[in-house]
Formats: C-alpha cells, sequence, structure tokens
C-alpha cells in the first residue's frame, strides 16, 4: 500500500531524505518517529502528493508518484500539521464541502457518521472557530476518512488531544487497521508509538535506520534502541502502563529532542 525505494529529497543543496526504503501493508499501522530535523515531516508530504523527491520510487495503492499522483489521492486520507478547515464553516458544513470536492456518495449519512467516529456529532452545527486544537484535530481526521481511504498518513495526530481524545484516537486508528487500512503515523511520544503501532519505523539522518516490531521490545528497551540509533538521550522510567492504546503493558519514558526541525 506504500511502497518507496531510495527516496531522496534535497532542497537546494541540502540532503534531508538519503534513500529512504519503507514498506507499509494492508492493515498495518507503522509509527514514524525520529528526533526533529529528521525528515519525517517532508517523508509524509512526499507520499501525500505535496511534494516531489528528488529520485527513488514512491507508490501508494500500486500508483506510481507523482505521474499516478491523481489516483493515488483519491486512496489517500493525510492529516499534517495544518488542518486545512474553514473557521466561518460547522464541522459538517466543512466535511460536506470537501465530499463534494471527492464526489462522496451519500454524503450527508457519510459526514454524519464520520462525526460521530471522532466524537463530534453533537458539535456538528458550530463553527470551527469555537473549537479547540484537538478538536480541530479531530475533525481534520474525519474530513481525512470522509471517502474511505485505502491509506492513512498522519502527522502527529495526538497534538492538543486531551486524554479522551487520545484514547479515542487510539481505538479509531487500531479499528481502521483491523479493517485493512495502511497507516503511517507520525508519533512524538515513544510509549504511545510501541504501544499503539505494529512496527515502528525509525528515521535518522534521513533514512530509515531501523524498522523495530513494536512488540519485541520493552519501552526502556525501545528507549535505549532509540537513543542509539538517533544518538538523542531518552530517559525511560521503570514504571509501567496500563491501558493505553489497547492495553498492552509497557513501561513509561520521556524523549528530550534537539530543537532543529524540517517541514
Amino acid at each position: 500500500m506504500i511502497e518507496t525505494n531510495r527516496l531522496a529529497k534535497a532542497f537546494g543543496y541540502k540532503l534531508v531524505l538519503r534513500g529512504v526504503d519503507l514498506a507499509v501493508g494492508p492493515g498495518e499501522l507503522v509509527a514514524l518517529v525520529g528526533p526533529n530535523g529528521a525528515g519525517k515531516t517532508t517523508l509524509l508530504r512526499i507520499l501525500a502528493t505535496l511534494s516531489r523527491p528528488t529520485g527513488g520510487v514512491v507508490r501508494i495503492a500500486g500508483h506510481t508518484l507523482p505521474g499516478q499522483a491523481h489516483l493515488a489521492r483519491r486512496q489517500l486520507g493525510v492529516v499534517l500539521h495544518q488542518t486545512l478547515l474553514y473557521d466561518n464553516l460547522t464541522a459538517e458544513e466543512n466535511l460536506r464541502f470537501y465530499g463534494q470536492m471527492y464526489g462522496v456518495p451519500d454524503l450527508p449519512a457519510r459526514a454524519a457518521q464520520a462525526l460521530e467516529r471522532v466524537g463530534l456529532a453533537a458539535r456538528r452545527r458550530d463553527q470551527v472557530r469555537t473549537f479547540s486544537r484537538g478538536m480541530q484535530q479531530r475533525l481534520a481526521l474525519a474530513r481525512a476518512l470522509l471517502h474511505g481511504p485505502r491509506v492513512l498518513l498522519l502527522d502527529e495526530p495526538y497534538t492538543g488531544l486531551d486524554p479522551d481524545g487520545a484514547a479515542v484516537l487510539d481505538g479509531l486508528l487500531r479499528g481502521l487497521a483491523a479493517q485493512g487500512c495502511a497507516l503511517l503515523v507520525s508519533i512524538h511520544d515513544l510509549p504511545r508509538a510501541l504501544a499503539l503501532s505494529d512496527r515502528i519505523a525509525v528515521l535518522a539522518r534521513g533514512k530509515i535506520a531501523e524498522m523495530i516490531d513494536s512488540r519485541s521490545l520493552t519501552a526502556d528497551q525501545f528507549a535505549v534502541r532509540y537513543a542509539d540509533l538517533t544518538a538523542v538521550r531518552v530517559q525511560a522510567s521503570p514504571a509501567t502502563a496500563r491501558g493505553q492504546a489497547g492495553g498492552r503493558q509497557r513501561a513509561t519514558g520521556g524523549v528530550s529532542q534537539d530543537s532543529r526541525r524540517v517541514e
């Protein structure tokens, strides 16, 4: 569903992605982690057909980019840092607007279903400018799911979510994977990435440094491995996390990263 081979991206003389090899299959949830400036957002923008690669091969649902980007977009649901919502429209009006652009059939019912899935049905007639950041994130996800995509790309979707909103998103992402959707999700919170995903792609210095089976390591072990791969210091505690992202037991931890970032 998502495939890259020796994917490269340069901005002028600065090479940001240096030969990324990545594959995400149907029903698989892969967490994308790495220090700020590693190129996570750049990679997701290329996969979302919003930026052209400098070199390499990219395929989304069997469609090669950029030549078949128009076909790939019909299979893609994307939530990046900008929500792409209209503040002066209601939640329902936003979804109907985007649904009309995609030619979504039975649009009123699909919009109502999408709002219900993200826990915003009660606010469907409220203007987006009255929404908190977390609520806007959830509405952006509803927009991304409206046309039934087979591939979902999310860039730090937990930003701004309270614990209840994060729990809703955990369940929604697991449900989408169970339905056969391929998901690539950039996550800043390492323990959550470990608990939620099937595999973790560690992006460092413009390459996938390692693909890690999420069930093969405890959080403390993952923290050590992440530090080795990225040269970023991670402090993990011995406490265990229960109930996060489906109840897997993991030790909690935190990450200290440098301030560099490539958008």
